[in-house]
């Protein structure tokens, strides 16, 4: 693993979003959700600060973003699941993009369930990308944020942290998890007027589910990234099913007795 690499590049351009929604920071930023997400912030004239593995697609996320508008645009690679690297961004972060007012919080990773049963290192390698990196990274922008008393945290979790289904409850326990970090944190941070949202999308058309069945039927990453911004920008609600039909199906599936929810096969 390599060290953080960063860059910037910047043009003038006028800011017409909302006074709250001005700089931001991604994390996870070349995911199929966050490039859409960006998109839109471009188009409001965000100032935008990237993180994200490679440093090759990075530089292209980047210019894509100046040409559609965005008034700066800096990036940081490196590798958001190791944790040694954590300091070292949020210090880049605060170096380099002081005054942030948003973190969105859009990696993670989804393996065969199969793989996770037959292999305890698949297991924990979801179990770490999914959460515990995540909850690592966040807790550090928590503190900078609760300190200055403004700003938004966002993350993405999933539909699947719900309830536990045998196709998926790695995955879907790793979410489970950070959607029940998220909502400590909600709690924690709400004194110092710092807003937490958690996102939870159904599945949605990425090259993170391009292998799974029937997913060409998906949500587009459009409709969810518009979902996102409009949250972003009103910071609410503090949890945010999209397509909106997920919080009514989950309602459903939560209220299925466990007796027979075991026997289901999905």
């Amino acid at each position: 693993m390599s060290s953080p690499t960063h860059s910037a590049k910047s043009f003038s351009a006028p800011t017409t979003t909302r006074a709250l929604l001005k700089k931001v920071v991604v994390l996870g930023a070349t995911s199929g959700i966050a490039l859409e997400v960006q998109r839109h912030l471009a188009r409001l004239g965000c100032e935008l600060l990237l993180v994200a593995r490679s440093p090759e697609r990075l530089a292209e996320v980047q210019s894509d973003l100046l040409a559609r508008g965005a008034s700066q645009v800096l990036t940081c690679a490196a590798d958001l699941a190791a944790i040694e690297y954590h300091a070292g961004i949020f210090d880049f972060v605060r170096r380099s993009f002081s005054g942030y007012d948003t973190v969105l919080l859009s990696y993670g990773a989804m393996q065969d369930q199969k793989d996770s049963e037959a292999s305890v290192d698949v297991l924990l390698s979801e179990l770490h990308v999914n959460y515990v990196s995540a909850a690592a990274l966040l807790t550090l922008f928590a503190a900078d944020m609760e300190q200055r008393r403004t700003g938004c945290i966002a993350a993405i979790t999933s539909v699947a942290g719900d309830r536990g289904r045998r196709s998926n409850y790695v995955y879907g326990s790793a979410k489970g998890a950070l959607s029940l970090f998220l909502q400590g944190l909600r709690s924690r941070l709400h004194p110092a007027g710092v807003k937490v949202i958690t996102i939870k999308p159904g599945p949605v058309q990425t090259p993170m589910t391009d292998h799974l069945p029937n997913a060409a039927r998906f949500a587009q990453p459009e409709m969810v990234a518009r979902d996102i911004v409009r949250a972003l920008e009103r910071r609410s609600p503090d949890v945010l099913y999209t397509p909106k039909i997920w919080r009514y199906v989950m309602a459903a599936v939560e209220h299925i007795p466990e007796t027979l929810f075991k026997r289901l096969s999905f």
